[in-house]
């Protein structure tokens, strides 16, 4: 499952320089995240660091875009081949 970033984004540009995968970009309001990057940083690390360091709790699973861990480490492995 990909991760989103709510109406609730500050701005503030955190996620962006976590995420392992360049998934995360501005958007014209809030930053968003490209669900066909999004990886919730399986095969990085151990939880979504996005969400670590979201200041403003923005981020959260996308129902819209659900994966196995399996999928997204084979996605990972992917962008990172």
């Amino acid at each position: 499952m990909a991760m989103k970033i709510t109406k609730d984004c500050v701005f503030c540009g955190s996620c962006e320089m976590e995420c392992p995968n360049e998934a995360i970009s501005p958007g014209s309001d809030s930053y968003v995240i490209d669900p066909a990057l999004c990886t919730e940083c399986v095969g990085a690390h151990d939880e979504p660091q996005c969400v670590l360091v979201c200041p403003g709790d923005a981020i959260q699973p996308d129902p819209d875009h659900v994966e196995t861990p399996e999928a997204l480490l084979a996605k990972y492995k992917a962008i990172h081949a």
